[in-house]
């Protein structure tokens, strides 16, 4: 069913956009779930055995998150921004206003400036708004396509994307064969040809990266846990780095994933009439596919002593797992929002999503005065499970606090600075927020 945009009345909208703002709350809070290690612990992001612990409770912790949450929240999230984005230039399209996708291209160009703020001042090295900013002035040309058009261009992104990570993987194997050939003859006692030498030291390189020695770790506790001008000065060339040459390594992921979220949107995913049946669809092939893939990977990585030959390995499946759960989890979100129960809950993770820019930029000042030196200093200090303490109470806070928030203001503090950004005309604040607001 696809729904034309001239169709869409008052209450679609209403009905949509609360849906999209409790399912972009329940994706912000599983962000949380993937960042918070990073946050908390020193290259410990994908290998618990590189620091924060690997067996017991750690252990699980690593399991839970790498089977259910890796690379999923941030594709959800890819897709909802696009389904925003439909309504954002469908109502600028009605409005009539004379050069009305200059809001639009001025929104997401304050989002980049907003992105380099958030990096670089406030420290956050994984931060995402810098690449949805970039990447929605590529999504513009596409807001009246069709659905069937969106998801052509959506998926041979997505083919591109997986075919250059296949390339990726295939030349760090290609690496530790000619490093198994080179080190079986140093170990035999042949003479080293400079390539073999070559060979071993590369892969050696590639292991050292991925799990760095004893003195690197201890130099980024030291940093970290240190004063907020040398933090800066640390993370300045990795954010450098990752807003440069990650921008282009990514976009194809992020972008694919906002044409798909455009897609749905426009064939009534988010509407109050689509059938259940076919979120259930999602739910079971997308966990089916999506939970069978992590499993063996996360068998394969265990088995394997979590070594970087393995890791390299499961790349060869990682996409199909990781898109697989994303429609899974957005189906059972989905499912949530139109089920008749739990409506306080559904109410507070909307406001959540309402102020989604607002609680997303809060969430990195939270853990940086949490876990960096100026603040409390637990970098490094807790385990991989005992840093999900800390998500918890985040939930906590921003589930009491939004919802008490947007009973007395109609934007979040930074979504009010944005709107007001892109508009150039002070907006009203005051006032309980609707949900077409």
């Amino acid at each position: 069913m696809t729904v034309p945009l001239q169709d869409v009345g008052p209450t679609q909208v209403e009905v949509r956009i609360a849906s999209l703002d409790t399912a972009r709350g329940i994706a912000l809070c599983g962000i949380l779930l993937m960042n918070i290690t990073a946050f908390g612990l020193p290259f410990a992001y994908g290998d618990p055995t590189v620091y924060g612990g690997s067996a017991g409770a750690d252990l699980w912790a690593w399991i839970t998150t790498s089977m259910f949450f890796e690379g999923t929240q941030r594709g959800l999230f890819s897709i909802l921004f696009g389904a925003g984005l439909i309504i954002m230039t469908a109502s600028l399209d009605r409005s009539r206003r004379p050069h009305a996708q200059d809001f639009f291209f001025r929104r997401n160009l304050w989002l980049i400036v907003f992105g380099i703020i958030h990096g670089f001042i406030l420290l956050w090295t994984g931060e995402i708004l810098f690449y949805y900013g970039a990447t929605a002035l590529f999504v513009y040309g596409f807001r009246n396509a069709l659905p069937r058009t969106l998801l052509k261009v959506a998926i041979g992104g997505l083919i591109f994307n997986a075919a250059w990570n296949g390339l990726d993987t295939y030349n760090a194997l290609e690496k530790h064969k000619a490093f198994v050939v080179a080190d079986s003859a140093k170990i035999a006692g042949d003479s080293l040809t400079p390539k073999q030498t070559a060979a071993i030291e590369a892969w050696q390189g590639v292991v050292k990266e991925f799990k760095p020695d004893t003195a690197k770790l201890n130099k980024e506790l030291r940093v970290m846990q240190g004063g907020y001008a040398g933090i800066v000065a640390h993370q300045a060339p990795r954010l450098t780095h990752f807003q440069s040459w990650w921008l282009y390594r990514g976009f194809f992921d992020i972008f694919s994933m906002m044409l798909i979220g455009m897609a749905l949107f426009r064939l009534g995913v988010f509407s109050a009439d689509y059938a259940s049946k076919r979120f259930w669809t999602m739910v079971l092939v997308g966990y089916g596919i999506g939970l069978t893939t992590n499993y063996l990977e996360v068998t394969e990585l265990i088995r394997a002593d979590f070594s970087v030959l393995a890791f390299f390995e499961n790349g060869v499946t990682y996409d199909l797992g990781r898109l697989a759960m994303t429609m899974g989890h957005l189906g059972i979100i989905m499912l949530f929002c139109r089920s008749s129960g739990w409506q306080w809950l559904k109410r507070s993770l909307a406001a959540i999503g309402r102020m989604a820019f607002t609680n997303y930029v809060m969430t990195s000042i939270i853990c940086a005065f949490v876990f960096y030196g100026f603040g409390f200093g637990l970098y490094g200090e807790l385990r991989r499970h005992e840093l999900y303490y800390v998500v918890v109470a985040i939930w906590i806070f921003q589930l009491i606090v939004s919802p008490f928030w947007l009973s007395r203001f109609r934007f979040g503090p930074l979504e009010y600075v944005w709107r007001w950004l892109t508009y150039g005309e002070r907006p009203q604040m005051k006032g309980a927020a609707t949900a077409t607001e």
